[in-house]
């Protein structure tokens, strides 16, 4: 395992800055992610790691070792791509023994670190078998074994389960995780699938236009989102506009005046809103619920104007009285509300509306 980090990178493509003073530490044996929609930098990002890409500027330091310009063949990771880049003419085993053979290694020590990665990724038994012949799952199992079979010191993974149907994401989430934990890697995982970086990461980066917008753990950046391309990225929310009135009588919260009334809130932490400022407030669908919430003020009257049953869960459409559309979530919904004009009336805890920058 191996301690990487980022210092001040930054990248151009035919002029266009793609990564901009990018500072970043990712710990050794850390499964760290990182998040952001198409055209972020993020496999910019994960490219330089990996050798693929010199930067016009900045450092890469694993460890104490400055490798910015080391050549990628001898960082001593291990790389897994989107497409796998299996040989169709190899089978699975000697497509597993490829890094080792350019490596040089002796043939007893091939075949014995080829057999024990194939086991790992559960397809010992398998190695006689051409690609075309294996499941998807199974292709993407062996791009994983002939990343690990040279004992990285960091694996690098580019949207490795894209290509995969829901029930194998889901599978080859946990055991991905479970893989990298076992051997004590650093890992490094792309992705724009937020559900993947919420179940497996450590922590991860959520990045915008080649910066970094936030870095946390993932329960710390779904409860707290530091701006709003963060907060509607990550998960679902509603988005109210306001303005801040007064620091309220409950400290550490803020009164937010809107068009329906007086809410409460709270900040990331990071900054305070002045008197009279506009700010944006997000609220989960999951955090208003159509119960009573103790000691807040937070109430949404209103009329459901859609109902969407998803079994586990159902989702209302709320036409706030004088106020926006809001989404609620119901999880183990036991009755169903029915769209109408019947008033009903929602509410959230005060921890649960955040205060964002407008």
């Amino acid at each position: 395992m191996v301690t990487i980090t980022i210092q001040e990178l930054t990248k151009r493509f035919s002029g266009s800055v793609v990564l901009s003073s990018v500072n970043l530490q990712i710990d050794a044996g850390e499964l760290f992610f990182l998040l952001g929609p198409s055209g972020c930098g993020k496999t910019t990002l994960l490219r330089h790691i990996a050798g693929f890409y010199a930067p016009d500027a900045g450092k890469i330091w694993f460890d104490d070792e400055d490798v910015t310009r080391l050549p990628a063949h001898k960082r001593g990771t291990g790389m897994m791509f989107q497409s796998y880049a299996l040989w169709p003419h190899l089978n699975v085993a000697q497509n597993v023994a490829f890094g080792l053979e350019e490596r040089k290694r002796p043939r007893r020590e091939i075949e014995h670190r080829v057999s024990e990665a194939l086991e790992q990724v559960k397809l010992d038994g398998l190695g006689s078998r051409k690609i075309q012949q294996l499941s998807g799952g199974q292709q993407q199992r062996v791009a994983l074994a002939r990343a690990l079979v040279i004992r990285p010191k960091c694996l690098l993974l580019d949207e490795p389960l894209s290509n995969l149907d829901a029930k194998l994401r889901l599978e080859m989430r946990t055991e991905i995780r479970h893989i990298v934990k076992q051997h004590g890697l650093t890992a490094i995982y792309v992705t724009h699938d937020r559900d993947e970086a919420l179940s497996m990461a450590d922590r991860m980066a959520i990045m915008d236009a080649g910066k970094l917008v936030q870095v946390d753990a993932p329960p710390d950046i779904y409860r707290n989102p530091a701006t709003r391309m963060v907060a509607e990225f990550i998960g679902e929310t509603n988005f109210i506009e306001g303005r801040t009135l007064r620091a309220s009588s409950r400290e550490g919260f803020l009164d937010v005046e809107t068009p329906f009334g007086v809410l409460r809130g709270r900040t990331d932490g990071t900054w305070q809103p002045a008197s009279g400022q506009p700010v944006l407030l997000s609220i989960r669908p999951e955090a208003l619920t159509f119960g009573s919430v103790l000691d807040s003020p937070n109430r949404f009257p209103g009329h459901i104007i859609d109902t969407t049953y998803l079994g586990a869960s159902v989702q209302y459409l709320i036409q706030v009285s004088g106020g926006p559309l809001i989404k609620v979530c119901e999880t183990n919904p036991q009755d169903i509300r029915v769209p109408g004009e019947e008033e009903v009336r929602v509410m959230a805890a005060m921890g649960d509306v955040v205060i964002l920058r407008k």
